[in-house]
């Protein structure tokens, strides 16, 4: 118990999250954990949905457990499995486990990367049940009154093979989040990248070029994260055009002719 306890300190969040809410997001959250609602998040990488969480954890005083989702993740990585210790088996709880014994937020981040077998256990406690079944232990968990399950994912990279089957999706309310209005997201780079307003709204200005690049080949433009990265290397000393080029270019993509348009467009703004 007292391992469980630690476990679960290390995810509460003591600190304000700096978060600029755009609509009635926070309502909405607030109004689906009341009634033991879970939450999908969708919008593309880097616009805020992961501190939005933070942000709601904080304010409920709850512990946010997040899993970063791919590929090779099995039902037991969030569930739980037996351990061998000391010569004997021990069971131990997986974060959605530990996060519906003990009433925390459990946040399943980019769940489309999931194996599809794998996000079948939410199936139970993400509608009317709320409960969650360990069949390795022959044991039903019935989820708090604090316990909620959240997911989010990136709708520009849907695919046949990734994207939440409706049996999945219709059990969530859903949020759908944006990159900011340039005045918003120039408030954020320069709170949160440390810049000063000018170079905040040369930032945001060339995130908007290279998003109007997306049907010339470019999977997604600058995100807000991105931004922030580079206001962040500016602070340390790097000058702006290397910074621009190691935080905001050479992350978006590796075509030549791409960074090279990129390139131009830092140029001609900075």
């Amino acid at each position: 118990m007292k391992q469980q306890n630690q476990r679960l300190e290390e995810h509460l969040i003591i600190e304000k999250p700096y978060y600029l809410p755009s609509g009635s997001e926070i309502e909405i959250a607030l109004a689906a954990h009341k009634n033991g609602l879970p939450l999908l998040l969708k919008g593309p990488t880097g616009c805020g949905k992961t501190r939005f969480m933070q942000f709601l954890a904080w304010k409920l005083k709850l512990p946010l457990i997040t899993v970063s989702c791919h590929d090779d993740l099995s039902t037991s990585d969030l569930v739980g499995r037996y351990l061998i210790r000391s010569g004997e088996a021990v069971w131990t709880d997986g974060p959605l486990t530990l996060a519906v014994r003990y009433g925390a937020i459990c946040y399943l981040d980019e769940i489309v990367e999931a194996r599809k077998d794998t996000t079948v256990v939410i199936h139970p406690l993400a509608d009317d049940r709320r409960e969650l079944p360990i069949e390795k232990r022959g044991e039903l968990l019935n989820a708090p009154p604090d316990f909620m399950i959240s997911v989010s994912y990136n709708p520009g990279y849907q695919s046949v093979l990734k994207d939440l089957k409706p049996s999945t999706r219709q059990r969530f309310v859903a949020l759908s989040f944006d990159y900011p209005s340039p005045e918003m997201e120039a408030e954020i780079v320069l709170r949160e990248g440390n810049v000063t307003q000018d170079i905040a709204r040369s930032l945001v200005k060339l995130a908007g070029m290279t998003r109007s690049l997306k049907e010339s080949g470019l999977a997604e433009g600058a995100s807000t994260r991105l931004l922030i990265q580079t206001g962040q290397l500016l602070g340390s000393g790097i000058d702006i055009h290397t910074a621009c080029r190691a935080a905001l270019v050479e992350p978006l993509s590796d075509d030549p002719e791409l960074l090279g348009a990129l390139q131009e467009m830092v140029s001609s703004i900075f």
